[in-house]
């Protein structure tokens, strides 16, 4: 978290992270399609040909909240490459909360798997704390051929801590309910760190219910 007094602006990271191809910057895209131009910036995507994006994607949205403070939430992508894990460590620098996203398909079991151990790895390389850093997980691509089963999907939720989401990015499916997750569980360890309500009169429950009413409307997601 980021806080300018001067400019009464609060930032928040949020980095989705996941192997090549999993749906990270489709992601945004939908994020950026469902939400209204009101809300959101201009999204930026650099493609290159081995990766879909070589550094990051950053979609900036906007809200006034509390005493006349403007958050703004960040979202960015890393590149899923396993050569750009120095680019990958760079972004998540100052990350206050992860979504990993993961490909649904049986053949890229190993592909997610190494890409959240390199995640937890680069948390600790920043000097975060994986166990007390907000993550959510999704798994993507549920339109595929040959995909985990929704029972093994939720087997798995039920094992770990992080909350687990099912998406088809490319059509929007699961793309809200996942950043919500992810926002939710950052936002309330933001309270707790910092106590945003009382030095900013930004009350959690109302923060997250506009956040909610703000991006409903454009998206439907």
């Amino acid at each position: 978290m980021q806080l300018d007094f001067k400019a009464r602006e609060l930032t928040v990271k949020l980095v989705y992270y996941g192997p090549a191809l999993s749906g990270k910057t489709t992601n945004l895209q939908a994020i950026h399609r469902l939400v209204s131009p009101e809300t959101s910036g201009r999204l930026m995507t650099l493609e290159t040909r081995d990766d879909r994006t070589l550094f990051f994607d950053l979609l900036p949205l906007s809200f006034a909240v509390g005493n006349g403070l403007q958050v703004r939430i960040k979202l960015f992508t890393v590149p899923g490459q396993v050569i750009h894990n120095a680019t990958r460590r760079l972004v998540l620098q100052v990350a206050d909360g992860v979504a990993s996203i993961a490909d649904s398909q049986k053949n890229e079991t190993k592909a997610n798997q190494a890409a959240f151990l390199n995640m937890q790895e680069n948390l600790v390389e920043n000097g975060l704390d994986p166990d007390k850093c907000p993550i959510v997980i999704q798994f993507n691509k549920r339109d595929m051929p040959n995909v985990r089963t929704d029972e093994e999907i939720d087997r798995l939720a039920q094992r770990g801590k992080e909350p687990v989401f099912k998406a088809i990015a490319t059509r929007g499916v699961g793309v809200m309910e996942t950043f919500y997750g992810l926002l939710e569980l950052t936002w309330r360890m933001l309270e707790r760190d910092h106590q945003l309500h009382a030095k900013f009169g930004i009350d959690p429950e109302a923060f997250l219910s506009e956040v909610r009413a703000r991006l409903a409307p454009a998206g439907g997601a």
